[in-house]
């Protein structure tokens, strides 16, 4: 797994310029339709023009607590690394905590701040969990989601397990070759 790190994540520049070189879990989470493979494509190329919100701030300042809460619970250190998948080089993910277990199964953690009350884990942060799993060759990863109401923390994080998924996995390649092949396209 070490053998797989692009960058440790704490130059935020080398971290930034190795993301756009390769495809991420951000992008992959995005990939459902052509229309969406168009988009993730014209991002890539030119940048987005989201730069963060409110929520975004709220959520970067509460990941380092969180994922505290994460490590003392389940004993998953939280990272800030950027790996590559063994497959291609270009297939990249920093998940937010990795733990190497007995037995060399790695289990992965994924942090996010909400003000929505969560029935089921959405769509595109399930996207992001497979691929991760996928780059990292992962078993499941425990999703964790603190629910704020106007920024204010209410109660303790929830989470759910999420298992390796091989025709997600399987899928979300495929789109992201896609992808590739667009962007291979509309460079040369």
């Amino acid at each position: 797994m070490l053998a797989r790190i692009v960058t440790d994540g704490t130059d935020r520049a080398a971290w930034m310029h190795a993301r756009s070189r390769g495809i991420t879990a951000t992008d992959v989470a995005k990939l459902s339709t052509p229309r969406s493979i168009e988009t993730a494509a014209r991002e890539k190329m030119y940048g987005s023009r989201f730069s963060g919100n409110a929520y975004t701030e709220h959520g970067k300042a509460r990941e380092p607590e969180i994922a505290a809460w994460v490590l003392r619970e389940y004993g998953i250190r939280p990272s800030s690394a950027l790996f590559h998948a063994e497959a291609d080089l270009r297939h990249l993910a920093t998940p937010d905590g990795v733990v190497e277990r007995a037995g060399g199964k790695l289990e992965l953690a994924e942090i996010k701040t909400t003000n929505k009350e969560w029935r089921g884990i959405p769509r595109n942060y399930l996207r992001q969990i497979w691929w991760q799993q996928y780059v990292l060759g992962a078993e499941r990863t425990l999703m964790v989601w603190e629910r704020h109401e106007n920024f204010i923390p209410v109660g303790e994080p929830e989470f759910r397990w999420v298992d390796r998924d091989e025709s997600e996995i399987e899928r979300l390649v495929g789109l992201a070759s896609e992808l590739i092949d667009v962007l291979i396209a509309r460079t040369s």
